[in-house]
């Protein structure tokens, strides 16, 4: 164990403390346990080391470890707790916990036999918590998060503490938010930026081989966290993988499931359900004809990659900008909105308010006669009426 903390320390040590991501000042780190969701890269150890460094500091009753850490692999995680529990250990930050085999049962008999110890616990965004066998469900305060969004990048890059806006103040508003925050930064280069690399905050670490670390990132969720959470042999595997590849190539994509079943090799749901893993896992964003009662064999009506960043990395080509706008507007307005497909405009959010993304350009006639229909246009720093500044829906979260 003292091996451990010495990694603990060198590890708070080394972390920059220059941004931290806001999830942090929303969790109640007074909770006995919580977990924090998300896919690869978007920050969850940083968060974590952090808050140790922040709180905590050299404190001894406060222990970081990684799951995958050689340790576990000798050392049963009850065990180990106990262990900490014996030494006046206090806190338990476990990183990567989908890394170590019934982990759901362990924390809980480590909930039931020392509450003297709080737990924290990051894990892949495919971690399914409600469905656990342990039945954590009633006893973690669940967090997920996602990547930097551009209001985020904005205040990481300008030392700015702009807040979050609603969407209803967005479209009463948002000429005016939008001439105030002008005044103060060119949002269209920024956002020309972000589009690039601002939804992974380790960009500033690697600029060079940023979209290779996206890579990886996205051959490692395959590799370890769809095969081990999923159960997938090799063979389901690459299967998967060409689908992505065609997915990549295509998105937006209409799937059309008996043509790419053929092409994959698999049947229908089985595609379905590859499809969903691929969701789960936070590669891709399905957009459905309604946005409740989505069944696990329900055909999507278009698939887009999760985040712009993956568009550069995956796309064998540059990526179009129509693609980038949607996605853009996409990954943005679901962390707070349910979104759902129409004939009629691009989105609709909320059941309620119809969405056409495009350039500064873009008219209303897609969406001519709609009650609620707005035009959310790139290429444009304020917007008058209808018509949105595409950036400006960067700070719905």
């Amino acid at each position: 164990m003292d091996d451990l903390f010495i990694k603990h320390l060198k590890k708070i040590t080394a972390v920059s403390a220059d941004y931290q991501r806001e999830i942090t000042g929303r969790i109640d780190w007074n909770d006995r346990i919580i977990g924090i969701g998300g896919q690869r890269g978007v920050g969850k150890t940083t968060l974590l080391l952090q808050y140790i460094k922040k709180h905590y500091k050299t404190d001894k009753s406060v222990l970081y470890v990684s799951m995958d850490d050689l340790y576990f692999s000798a050392n049963r995680l009850i065990d180990f707790a106990e262990q900490f529990s014996v030494k006046g250990g206090k806190q338990l930050f476990l990183d990567e916990i989908h890394r170590y085999p019934n982990w759901a049962q362990e924390i809980k008999n480590i909930y039931d036999d020392f509450p003297e110890l709080n737990i924290v616990f990051t894990g892949s965004s495919m971690l399914e918590i409600s469905r656990s066998k342990a039945d954590l469900s009633r006893r973690v305060a669940y967090y997920n998060m996602p990547g930097m969004s551009f209001r985020e990048y904005v205040n990481s890059k300008l030392k700015k503490t702009y807040p979050a806006l609603e969407l209803t103040d967005i479209l009463n508003n948002h000429s005016n938010i939008a001439i105030s925050l002008k005044n103060e930064f060119m949002p269209l280069v920024l956002f020309s930026e972000y589009l690039q690399h601002g939804y992974f905050p380790f960009y500033k670490e690697v600029p060079k081989t940023f979209l290779q670390r996206v890579e990886e990132i996205i051959n490692t969720t395959f590799d370890v966290d769809i095969m081990q959470l999923k159960g997938l042999n090799t063979s389901g595997l690459i299967k998967m993988k060409r689908l992505l590849y065609v997915i990549a190539q295509s998105v937006p994509f209409k799937p059309n499931i008996v043509k790419l079943s053929e092409r994959i090799g698999v049947n229908r749901n089985t595609l379905l359900s590859y499809i969903r893993h691929l969701e789960d896992a936070g590669i891709i964003t399905s957009l459905y004809a309604s946005a409740q009662g989505i069944g696990i064999l329900q055909k999507p009506e278009k698939i887009y990659l999760e985040n712009t960043c993956f568009n550069y990395a995956l796309s064998v080509k540059e990526p179009e900008i129509g693609t980038l706008r949607e996605t853009f507007f996409l990954s943005h307005l679901k962390e707070k909105h349910r979104l759902s497909y129409t004939e009629k405009g691009d989105f609709v959010i909320d059941e309620k308010h119809v969405f056409e993304v495009g350039g500064r350009s873009k008219g209303m006639k897609q969406v001519k006669g709609i009650k609620s229909a707005w035009i959310a246009a790139d290429d444009l720093e304020i917007g008058i009426d209808q018509k949105i500044p595409l950036w400006l829906l960067g700070f719905i979260y």
